[in-house]
């Protein structure tokens, strides 16, 4: 039977622990020597005589000598690596790799963290290694691994055991990650004991615990070995202030723009440029529950100062009513801070501490302009044609955030899609375009994801070409206010179209269509709730549906939109105020949106005079004519439904009905005829349905309007 992987984890754990007995053997000679210099080493733990304390001096000015005793070479032998590669081996037949060697390789660990965590594995494995632990302290109350004993059995020199106890303290990976947890609170640092995080000795020995994502620095950014600078920033810009910062002219540096459009990797690049680690912290982090913000905040400064890194806080939210506490402490440790500190905002945050402390520049980063932003494509997608990387740049206006995740989710998809083989990356980049614009979740809209083309949009000529014009006209707006120029004409720099017309005329339709063409999501605003009897409740929930759909690139849709956008009345009641309050701040809002924003209405008079003028498009829906029903009638039988020849499509084109009755009718026909146990839907399920919807629209459908088939009508119900 072929070894399990925790039978060969436990066999490595084992192997690995050679060493560390042969290490702990020789301590414990060391530790017998030491006690045979003195007359009574009984009396040792209860008193100290004159001659004891003479031992002890010449060992700390021989150890600061640095004449130390040599660490013993914590190595494995020539036969215990060639046991070590066969259990290797086993393990990559099973399809495995060994617990301990993910664990040094995933996270990073040195040889002195890789044997800590070993010292500490022991004493689980079996409890003699905690009194043998407590001989070589010479104290058997100290029975777990402390720093004072991880140093000495592995350091040959001062300097070593300096190096190695920075790396047990706080700021080592051992505890930041949880690897290690402290037991208990020692006098000093040196008698601080630990022991393994929870489920870290499970790992070690096979259970297929995932540690990875338990453990790990919640603060600390992962950065690639280069990072470019955002487009936005000029080469000598940023070059200046990365000597800024490393000549401590500079201290604090506010980055203020949208959060996908580069605020991120400006960052990262600035700490890979001044070789920093870089360290993350949020207004949430230091909101969570149970935790003091002050404390959190001071323990943050503390890490990023012990570790040389830059601390980057993320103060989106700040200047919102409640946190008044939370900002006079920020900006107090900000301004006070020697730390390099970014503070980034799609907002600025400018307290006055801050602004009058030595050190303090910001930078104010816009959305990329075209160009930039076929740069940015081009960095990411290398492969893809010129004229592709124009058309990627004009339909989707996405920062370098997004473009770099649809870049890794369009080669996973290339990679699953091929053979052995990675699919081309180019038939897999529109997919994940959507994937990245439609990763918000709504609170205040329906996501609908776009199933239906311009073909299934049955319109005349005119009017389809009107509608296939609005996500034409969106997707040249970049080239347009941007290249050419027209952008700082106007605000917002989004679009917005009013569609009128009867119900089930098309126009929620022509939502649809238009976000597929753009390969997007539509956003339809859901009414119930946004709107709120809470006075300004409802202007913060439109902020969120505007907000989601401008951060996912989506259509945003108000159906029934004269329920908000209705004229603004004369203020008779306190209610009337509030509600032009209301008006008032859509009016505001909509002009200064980047989104395509589309007004659906019943009737267009109800929309108030205010807001014509801000829309770019404006299309009446009719009542479909002959022509166009006929067409509906076509559409809305798919394909594969088993429709009877005797269906007259033109006969029912000639009754009154929008596209939605038709589609509605269609649908019926075809469940009466399931339920009568019929192969196909027939003339007669066809107009038993057609009877059904005139009634629903409190209309009668008379023999008349049915003319050869008005005898399909006798009996209907």
């Amino acid at each position: 039977m072929p070894n399990s992987l925790g039978s060969l984890a436990v066999a490595h754990l084992l192997l690995q622990l050679r060493p560390l007995n042969r290490a702990l053997r020789r301590a414990v000679e060391e530790q017998k020597r030491k006690a045979a210099q003195l007359a009574r080493p009984d009396l040792s733990p209860l008193c100290l005589t004159d001659e004891h304390v003479k031992v002890l001096l010449e060992q700390v000015e021989r150890s600061q000598a640095g004449g130390s005793m040599p660490a013993c070479p914590w190595l494995l032998s020539a036969e215990e690596r060639s046991a070590e590669e066969r259990l290797r081996a086993e393990a990559a037949e099973i399809g495995a790799a060994l617990p301990l060697d993910q664990l040094v390789k995933r996270i990073g660990l040195s040889d002195f963290e890789q044997q800590a965590l070993l010292l500490c594995a022991a004493s689980e494995l079996d409890r003699a290694y905690e009194r043998i632990y407590g001989f070589i302290l010479d104290d058997l109350n100290r029975r777990f691994p402390c720093t004072e004993l991880l140093i000495s059995l592995t350091s040959a020199s001062l300097e070593e055991q300096l190096s190695r106890r920075h790396a047990l303290s706080s700021f080592g990976r051992l505890r930041r990650y949880g690897l290690l947890v402290t037991v208990g609170t020692a006098p000093t640092e040196l008698r601080q004991e630990f022991q393994l995080g929870a489920d870290v000795f499970g790992f070690l020995v096979g259970s297929g615990i995932d540690v990875f994502g338990l453990y790990h620095d919640r603060a600390e950014v992962g950065l690639p070995e280069k990072a470019q600078a955002p487009v936005q920033v000029q080469a000598r810009q940023f070059e200046r202030l990365v000597k800024s910062l490393a000549s401590r002219a500079v201290t604090t540096i506010g980055v203020w723009g949208p959060r996908q459009n580069g605020t991120a990797d400006l960052v990262v690049s600035f700490a890979v440029a001044a070789q920093r680690p870089l360290r993350r912290l949020s207004i949430f982090d230091l909101e969570q529950a149970g935790t003091d913000p002050i404390q959190t905040l001071r323990e943050q400064v503390r890490m990023a100062s012990g570790l040389g890194a830059v601390l980057w806080l993320e103060v989106d939210g700040i200047a919102e009513p409640g946190h008044e506490r939370l900002q006079g402490l920020l900006a107090d440790v900000v301004a006070r801070c020697e730390t390099p500190v970014f503070l980034t905002g799609s907002s600025p945050w400018r307290p006055d501490a801050v602004l009058q402390s030595d050190g303090y520049t910001e930078l104010e980063l816009q959305e990329p302009q075209l160009h930039q932003r076929e740069q940015i494509w081009s960095q990411r997608f290398p492969e893809l044609e010129a004229d592709e990387i124009e058309r990627l740049s004009s339909r989707f206006g996405l920062g370098s955030a997004d473009i770099l995740s649809v870049s890794k989710l369009a080669r996973t998809q290339a990679w699953i899609a091929g053979n052995g083989q990675p699919d081309p990356v180019k038939n897999h980049v529109n997919k994940a375009c959507s994937m990245v614009m439609g990763r918000a979740t709504s609170h205040f809209t329906s996501v609908i994801t776009p199933k239906r083309g311009p073909e299934d949009l049955v319109l005349r000529a005119d009017l389809h070409a009107q509608v296939i014009e609005v996500a034409k006209f969106f997707a040249l707006r970049q080239r347009v206010d941007q290249d050419w120029g027209f952008g700082h004409l106007t605000a917002g720099g989004g679009m917005k179209a009013l569609f009128t017309g009867e119900p089930g005329t098309g126009k929620t339709l022509s939502a649809e269509v238009i976000a597929g063409l753009l390969s997007v999501s539509l956003y339809k605003v859901d009414l119930a709730r946004v709107v709120s009897k809470w006075v300004g409740e409802t202007e913060k929930n439109l902020e969120s549906a505007f907000r989601e759909a401008e951060e996912s690139h989506s259509v945003l849709l108000f159906d029934e939109a004269e329920a908000l956008f209705g004229r603004r009345s004369q203020v008779q009641y306190g209610t009337d105020r509030y509600a032009n309050l209301e008006v008032s701040y859509l009016l505001q809002r909509l002009e200064s949106s980047t989104a395509l924003v589309v007004l659906a209405s019943n009737v267009k008079d109800l929309i108030d005079s205010a807001f014509v003028r801000r829309f770019q498009v404006i299309v009446h829906f009719p009542k479909p004519g002959a022509a166009e029903r006929r067409r509906i009638w076509q559409n809305a039988f798919p394909k594969s439904a088993p429709v009877s020849p005797d269906v007259d499509l033109d006969a029912l084109a000639n009754l009154d009905m929008t596209g939605a009755a038709i589609v509605s009718t269609a649908r019926s026909a075809a469940l009466m005829a399931a339920d009568a146990g019929s192969a196909t839907v027939s003339m007669a399920d066809v107009v038993r349905a057609t009877a059904r919807q005139f009634r629903r629209e409190a209309r009668v459908l008379t023999p008349s309007d049915l003319g050869s088939y008005k005898t399909l009508l006798q009996g209907v119900s």
